[in-house]
Order: C-alpha cells, then sequence, then structure tokens
C-alpha cells in the first residue's frame, strides 16, 4: 500500500510542476489570436462553377457521392430528357448522400450500392428503389400521367 501512496504523490506533484510551467509566464490569447470556428455547411464544392458547365444544379452532400465523368464502371447513371447525354456520380465508403435541383429526370441506372432517388412533382415528393447495376424507369417514366419530375437527392449505403 506504502509504493501506491508514494505513486499518486509524485504523480499529483507531477501534475502540479507541468501546471505551474504552463501558467507562469503563458501569455493571454486575444481574440485575434483564435482562429475562427469552422462550421461544415456541407456545400457542394464549386456548384456554381458546375452549373455553369454543366446545367447540373448540386447543392450539398456529405461528400462520399460525386459527380464523375460518365464512362468508368461502378458509377451512378442519370438521365433527364433536356439532356443530350447521361451523367454520372460515384459513391465511395460505407454511404453517401448529395442533394440537387435536376428537372425532367426519367431513368437511372444503379451500382452496386443500395441507392434512393428522391423526385419533386408539382409539390410531391416521391422516392425510388433504384435497381442495383441495372436501369430504373424514375419520374416522368414511371408515372402514370407522364409528369416532368425533378430529382432532388441521391442516398447510397452498402
Amino acid at each position: 500500500m506504502r509504493p501506491l501512496i508514494t505513486l499518486a504523490g509524485a504523480a499529483t506533484a507531477a501534475v502540479a510542476a507541468a501546471a505551474a510551467l504552463l501558467f507562469n509566464g503563458a501569455s493571454t490569447a486575444t481574440a485575434e489570436d483564435i482562429p475562427p470556428v469552422a462550421v461544415e455547411d456541407f456545400a457542394y464544392p464549386n456548384a456554381d462553377q458546375i452549373y455553369a458547365d454543366t446545367g447540373i444544379r448540386l447543392t450539398t452532400g456529405d461528400g462520399n457521392i460525386l459527380l464523375a465523368d460518365c464512362g468508368a464502371t461502378g458509377l451512378i447513371e442519370v438521365w433527364a430528357r433536356d439532356r443530350t447525354e447521361a451523367f454520372c456520380f460515384s459513391v465511395r465508403g460505407a454511404s453517401g448522400r448529395v442533394a440537387m435541383e435536376v428537372p425532367a429526370v426519367y431513368g437511372i441506372k444503379g451500382n452496386d450500392y443500395k441507392i434512393v432517388a428522391d423526385m419533386t412533382v408539382d409539390g410531391t415528393e416521391t422516392s425510388y428503389d433504384i435497381d442495383p447495376n441495372s436501369w430504373t424507369a424514375v419520374g416522368e417514366s414511371a408515372d402514370p400521367e407522364g409528369r416532368d419530375h425533378t430529382l432532388v437527392e441521391l442516398r447510397a449505403t452498402k
């Protein structure tokens, strides 16, 4: 029992000595010395430039679903009526999410992930489960009334 008390006393003395060194002679920080707090807003990087270049309006995401050049395997492929070619997304990690505003989407090809596409039409949101590695009719091609749907979000999970 004696060695434990001695060890505890030595530890207390060491902490006290470290505190004395830290606080004696340490200058006081001012507001200018403190870096700003970083707040993640999940805004999609370079969204304005992507919209200007491609017409695809990406708004937010968690960084795990990213716009990608089509052609590689394992991508999510999206087709919209007012576009002449598909646009694609890559997914990394166990899950991901990206929000956007892309009108007239009618077909999505999934990848190895479980993909859910949220779309809106006339103020109502509809979710579509996208078939893995296959084409799924969404929006106007799945709507009995053939209404123009806007793709607003893709979510992916392993």
